[in-house]
């Protein structure tokens, strides 16, 4: 890879993984620092990395920053004082999307990694395995799973509603 393709990756794929890391940590500081550790990291395998897996690569690795930060956060317990400071669904709501959110946040790691790689980035089951480390076919399951957990989540909801 060169010095302009690496430019090029990182003016094309940075609000991606921006967005990626932003879903999983909610917290912007930490999700910046995870797009810096990323093409930090392309810059010192530029020469073994091609251009064409860049993309699979960089989110590989951000999903790797994103699970080891959230792993840290666990331990000291930073995770359920997130978790407590968040809104209860019997609350009032104006914006459909922080329901989504909230929903997201609900479903388990691998769940939540593989639907938003599918549906909030686009890409396709070979990616997403590639990416987070299983076979097509689970990534399958976990799509599914997670879409179900959502629309029956979703419509509990609504009927509270």
């Amino acid at each position: 890879m060169t010095a302009t393709e690496y430019n090029e990756c990182v003016s094309d794929l940075s609000d991606g993984i921006f967005r990626f890391a932003l879903k999983h940590l909610r917290d912007q500081f930490e999700a910046e620092n995870v797009v810096q550790n990323t093409f930090e990291k392309l810059w010192v395998r530029k020469d073994k990395v091609d251009m064409q897996t860049a993309k699979a690569f960089l989110f590989k690795i951000a999903y790797n920053n994103c699970i080891d930060l959230l792993r840290k956060s666990n331990r000291t317990g930073a995770l359920e004082e997130v978790h407590e400071n968040r809104h209860s669904h019997s609350e009032q709501y104006s914006d459909a999307m922080e329901i989504v959110r909230d929903a997201v946040e609900k479903l388990p790691e691998a769940q939540k990694t593989a639907v938003m790689l599918r549906d909030y980035e686009g890409y396709d089951y070979r990616s997403i395995g590639e990416i987070t480390g299983m076979t097509e076919a689970q990534v399958k399951i976990n799509i599914f799973r997670a879409r179900q957990f959502l629309k029956n989540y979703l419509k509990d909801l609504y009927a509270v509603i």
